[in-house]
Formats: C-alpha cells, structure tokens, sequence
C-alpha cells in the first residue's frame, strides 16, 4: 500500500494557504519554519506534485494545492469529529462546544442562551465566535466550529438544517418621516431612503429581496456596519430601515421616543436555524440546544 499523507501534512498546508506566509504558518502551527516546509515538500512528493509555489516575495497556492487544500480541510474536520465522537460516547454532553452567531442575533439571544446552557448542560464549556454568515458557515465547514445560529435564507451547503423560529421584518422610521409613517408597503415607500447594513449581512439581502430589482441596481443607499449604527442612522432621521422581530422587542429602540416602528403588508421575512455538520458527533448537545434556543426567540418575540 502506497504511503499517505499525515493529517499533520495536510495541516501544515490548510495553515499555508490560509497566510501565504511559511514564518505565520509555522507560528500558527507551533513548529519551527524549516519543520512546515520539510512537511509541506514531503507531501508535494507524496502527492508528486508541486502544491505551493514560492518565490523571495510571494507565497501562491498551485491549481492542484487549491484541491488539496479543499479535501484537506473535509478531512481534518472530519479526523476532528472522530476525535469528538470518541469523547461523546465515554462522556456525554461534556466539554466545550464551538457556537458561531451572526451580528443581527447575537445581541438578543447570548446573555440568555449563556444562563441556560449553564443551568441545563452544566458540563458544557460554551464557546461563542460571532461573525458574518459566510465567514461562520466557512469555519463550520472546515471543523472550527462545532454548531451555528443564522438566518435564513442563505446558502447552507448540505448542512444539517434545523428550525428555531421565523420572523418578520419590520419598518422602523423617524416620527417626522411622513412618506414612511403613512406607508402600508414598500410599495409605498421612497426606496431611495432604505438604509441597510453593509454588505455581508444576510439581514441586508433579506431586506433588498423584497425590494423592485431597479432598486437594487448601482446601490448608493447609506449603510451601517452594525444594528446600534443603522438604529441610530434611523434616528436622526437620515433614512427607515426593516428590522427583525427579534430586535423590535429588545430594549435596542425603547430608549428613543423619535422612533415609529410598524408592521407592512408583504413584509419580508427571515428564519433563524440552528445549523451542524451531518456528521457531527454532537448530536445530542444539538438535541438540547434546539429547544434552548426555540424557547428563548420565543420569549423575545
């Protein structure tokens, strides 16, 4: 049988490409520089091709280190959840456990989810990493995290999908914004005045999909980089936003008396879903975790 790469190969690689930098990856991965190229070459022999290509200036990946880094990370992922699997069975629902959750939820749910877990799953160390849609669904993928909370709709990749709940996006104006008080939908509305997020919310998509598709065209609106931004953006009266359900009932728009919040026909919509890999080893902390999160939106909204 023809030798094989070594998980710790593959590693060294995965870590390459994501710094095109043999000093950073080495640091990153607790070895010396001389040890990650040493593995790095073998693997190119194993392999018998070039995977990386280098010069005095620049690190690039090759077509064919591009695949292999692709299966690469499917199977440290998957040498990760054998790892888990193995503790899961001898230990159950113990440990940490690896949560991503996007910006628009993260806010209405973590001081809740955190006192829950605590009191349910005692011997859960509960890690919580809080990053965009694309970047979390990545890093589940690649096995640095174990489970995340998002909003659909968004591409979920073969994902094991499960429901938490759904909730309608809501129009929140300035009290002197006449056009946006006397509205009933966006039909109604000068869309020219709709201030979203900025791009790489998938509450910025959710809002524009409801949207007449010239008015997603050359898209000069103002945007914000966070809901407190576009709350205040709102406030002073620089434009009307959609926000979820889930933010309506926080104390994020309480505080301000200028502001109008009002339901509209044909509102836009989103899901929120708890999100694992199919082969997770975590079922039963999934299991758990589900009706946490279930229980808590709906207390919110």
């Amino acid at each position: 049988m023809a030798a094989l790469p070594s998980l710790r190969q593959l590693s060294y690689l995965v870590t390459l490409s994501e710094t095109l930098h043999f000093t950073e990856a080495a640091r990153r991965s607790f070895v010396t520089q001389s040890t990650l190229s040493g593995g790095i070459m073998e693997l190119e022999r194993l392999l018998g091709g070039v995977l990386v290509e280098r010069d005095r200036q620049n690190v690039r990946l090759t077509p064919l280190g591009e695949q292999v880094v692709a299966r690469a990370r499917v199977l440290l992922a998957d040498a990760q959840d054998l790892m888990r699997l193995s503790r899961e069975m001898s230990e159950p629902l113990t440990g940490d456990l690896h949560l991503g959750i996007i910006p628009t939820i993260a806010p209405f749910l973590l001081s809740k989810l955190l006192q829950e877990v605590h009191k349910k799953l005692p011997k859960i160390q509960l890690h919580l990493h809080e990053a965009q849609s694309e970047k979390i669904v990545e890093k589940l993928e690649h096995g640095n995290l174990d489970m995340i909370v998002l909003a659909l709709p968004f591409d979920t990749r073969g994902l094991k999908v499960a429901e938490i709940a759904k909730e309608d996006l809501y129009l929140v104006c300035h009290k002197a914004d006449q056009n946006a008080n006397s509205a009933r939908s966006l039909d109604d509305l000068d869309l020219s005045r709709l201030v979203l997020l900025e791009e790489g919310h998938c509450l910025r998509n959710h809002a524009l999909s409801a949207c007449p598709v010239g008015e997603r065209k050359n898209d000069n609106r103002l945007k914000a980089s966070s809901l407190p931004t576009l709350v205040e953006m709102v406030s002073s009266n620089l434009g009307f936003t959609l926000l979820p359900e889930i933010a309506i009932h926080s104390n994020m728009l309480k505080s301000n008396p200028d502001l109008v919040v009002k339901a509209i026909d044909a509102a836009p919509s989103r899901t929120l879903a708890l999100i694992t890999r199919k082969s997770t080893p975590l079922q039963n902390e999934f299991d758990m975790l589900l009706p946490i999160l279930q229980k808590i939106t709906q207390n919110q909204n």
